[in-house]
């Protein structure tokens, strides 16, 4: 077997649970990228370039493989992402922003609708809406005792509408809140061996106070070609 073909099957194999996920519920996979000692940025919220090419091509290939991209109007307000697919072949997945007081910028570039892909702002119901540009869908769900929004309602919501497998890809208090209401079937953790010694850590479960208590998840484990390891974590093993 080539080289080539070695990482063709492996790229294969990262991608087979999300291309034979059963098709009449939803699938959800969250991804996280993070340095050696579980950080996502430095202390002044510097986050580029933890994770090399090969874990960017990962998450753009994971892209064009959903129905829908998710992130949280925090992650449009500090980087405003595109979305789309850009490092791979493949088509852009819908676009999703968790937004539940109206904060995203009118101009985002993830609601820009020149590609003709969908696009989603998901708030909470009862709430007065800001205006958002033409062809902008609002979804509406309740809100949890603690005012955040529902993921798991969210992820109902996106199924009705035709958006079966979901890519929620940050920032990492979304992965977690996701993670929290088990509302997530595989996370892909990216890992780049550098050690930043402080900085923003990733992910932020509810805290447990025995052992027995943590998540164990199946994982498989894929190095990727610059160095980089994906542990793809099987949530609901």
């Amino acid at each position: 077997m080539t080289v080539d073909a070695s990482a063709h099957a492996a790229q294969a194999a990262m991608l087979s649970p999300i291309l034979n996920a059963d098709p009449c519920k939803p699938f959800v996979v969250a991804q996280l990228g993070q340095s050696l000692d579980g950080r996502i940025a430095t202390p002044t919220g510097e986050s580029r370039w933890i994770n090399k090419d090969a874990a960017l091509d990962h998450v753009h290939r994971i892209r064009a493989n959903v129905d829908a991209v998710l992130v949280g109007v925090g992650t449009v307000v500090a980087d405003d992402p595109m979305l789309n697919v850009r490092r791979v072949a493949g088509r852009h997945p819908a676009r999703v922003v968790i937004d539940p007081n109206g904060r995203i910028p009118f101009h985002a570039r993830c609601l820009d609708g020149t590609d003709g892909c969908r696009r989603l702002v998901v708030r909470q119901a009862g709430l007065a809406s800001p205006a958002v540009p033409a062809g902008v869908e609002i979804v509406t769900v309740g809100a949890l005792p603690n005012g955040k929004l529902d993921p798991v309602a969210t992820v109902r919501a996106l199924f009705e509408r035709g958006l079966r497998k979901l890519l929620v890809e940050g920032g990492a208090w979304t992965v977690s809140e996701f993670i929290n209401a088990r509302a997530v079937d595989r996370l892909h953790v990216l890992v780049a061996p550098v050690l930043l010694g402080s900085g923003k850590t990733g992910l932020s479960l509810t805290p447990i106070n025995r052992l027995s208590e943590a998540l164990r998840p199946a994982t498989r484990v894929f190095p990727l070609a610059d160095g980089d390891v994906l542990f793809d974590c099987d949530l609901r093993s």
